[in-house]
């Protein structure tokens, strides 16, 4: 199940908007203001409709950057203040509802359908696919979010955040979300597996 970049270029707002809070308490204003800076923005982005990708990028690049020993631990804190958003404000309760009643490998299979249609709210114009559901898994191809930066790990921490935030509040509070590849470290594809623990 792949899904074309019907928002090339854009990504949700809550790429940042998430971050924002996170960095605030890590290292106060002068901390959010500082990677506000390095994304290239003088303000908060708007959180009505999508925003340009690159300065979403270039706050979680600069991030990792600047605070490596940290940037793993607060990029998940706001991916999964996202998943926490999408939860509130993006799929309705009673989907939500529905989700958690059926059995957990229909509802995951509908949960993941339901990602990949809405995947460039992350991806941007990243490629994102559903490559199998047994083990679940996702790629990202050409991710924006870390286009250019190299790793000898994988980086894509905030993504994981909200995979697993989803999938253990809508389809089972035993999932755990790892990213087997990363483009970071020259894949071709960030993978993200959804495993039960």
């Amino acid at each position: 199940m792949a899904t074309a970049n019907v928002g090339a270029g854009k990504i949700g707002p809550n790429a940042i908007l998430q971050l924002l809070p996170v960095l605030e308490a890590e290292g106060g204003r002068a901390l959010r203001d500082r990677m506000l800076a390095a994304a290239g923005l003088t303000a908060p982005p708007s959180d009505a409709g999508m925003m340009d990708e690159a300065p979403a990028a270039a706050m979680h690049q600069a991030l990792r950057r600047e605070l490596p020993d940290r940037a793993p631990e607060l990029a998940r804190a706001a991916g999964l203040a996202t998943g926490d958003y999408i939860l509130a404000h993006r799929i309705p309760k009673p989907a939500q509802a529905l989700l958690r009643r059926l059995p957990v490998p229909v509802a995951a299979w509908l949960l993941a359908r339901a990602i990949a249609q809405h995947s460039w709210t992350f991806a941007g114009s990243g490629r994102f696919e559903v490559l199998s559901t047994r083990p679940l898994a996702f790629r990202i191809l050409d991710n924006p979010v870390v286009r250019g930066e190299h790793a000898d790990h994988a980086i894509c921490d905030w993504h994981c955040a909200v995979f697993e935030r989803l999938f253990t509040t809508l389809v089972h509070p035993d999932y755990a979300v790892r990213e087997t590849a990363c483009c970071a470290t020259g894949a071709p594809a960030c993978v993200f597996e959804i495993t039960r623990r």
